[in-house]
């Protein structure tokens, strides 16, 4: 069965002292557990960016790839410790299953150290909008009726990635800047068959069959903000390869962050003063 959850409780919440402040925060496609989670990005945000309510919409931990070998890190430990000190501090934090961590659809409704775990819930904006929030894979063709298609997509995509890192690490020292050739062919593999546009359709009929004003997900990697037949549909991305989330400032207006813009020369400059 469903859990699902209205958040419309008022909160108070003292402003962290130079960080960024939000309404809510939306992440989803950390991955975390494999080589590609960009975790330093991720652990980054966390700490420069604090909210009244905090959505982790699928795929955070990559469940499918820890089962073929282990990459746990000591800052995917950072990471969830950091989740952990939000909910302590009075954030409040739901955990929306996604595909790649379907095994905790099997704790649907139960709390660990302050974290919701739901299947799905309902957002209410400042403004007055109801939006879904769910991860997607429910929508996605492939997920549902090709399980073994799925899982050796993920594996060609953990290639990708890994040879991704050595095409940026030539692109960096002839001076040119980042640019994901994973990313661009998954789009394009995705984008020859309509797959993206039958995933956001699926998702805003399914939005407004319930009488949403819009639909938060993840899933595909791609983020995005746009109106689809008068539902407003809303990706926040992933953090793999765009460092991406959907946050919702306190007079409900929302935005996509593209975090690893803003920081990638500081984070990148840090690097180096490690080796």
């Amino acid at each position: 069965m469903n859990n699902l959850w209205i958040t419309k409780e008022k909160l108070s919440y003292d402003e962290p002292e130079g960080k960024h402040r939000y309404r809510s925060i939306f992440i989803s496609d950390t991955h975390i557990g494999t080589a590609g989670c960009k975790s330093d990005f991720l652990l980054d945000f966390l700490k420069h960016n604090e909210s009244k309510y905090l959505y982790l919409v699928g795929d955070i931990i990559d469940g499918w790839e820890l089962k073929k070998s282990w990459n746990w890190m000591q800052d995917h430990n950072d990471i969830i410790q950091k989740v952990l000190r939000k909910a302590r501090k009075g954030t409040k934090v739901f955990y929306i299953p996604g595909n790649h961590d379907e095994f905790l659809r099997d704790y649907l409704g139960h709390k660990f150290g302050g974290i919701s775990v739901l299947y799905e819930t309902v957002h209410r904006t400042a403004d007055g909008k109801n939006l879904l929030v769910l991860h997607g894979d429910k929508f996605d063709g492939i997920i549902m009726n090709s399980r073994w298609l799925a899982e050796l997509g993920s594996t060609a995509y953990n290639f990708t990635i890994f040879i991704n890192r050595w095409f940026n690490a030539a692109r960096r020292k002839l001076g040119y800047p980042y640019w994901s050739l994973s990313a661009y062919l998954k789009l394009k593999v995705k984008s020859a068959g309509g797959f993206i546009e039958n995933f956001e359709r699926a998702l805003v009929r399914e939005a407004k069959r319930r009488g949403m004003d819009g639909v938060v997900c993840g899933h595909i990697h791609k983020a995005d903000m746009k109106m689809i037949d008068g539902i407003e549909y809303l990706n926040d991305g992933d953090w793999v390869e765009s460092c991406t989330a959907l946050v919702e400032h306190f007079d409900g207006r929302l935005e996509i962050i593209h975090w690893h813009d803003a920081v990638a020369p500081t984070l990148m400059m840090a690097r180096a003063g490690t080796r």
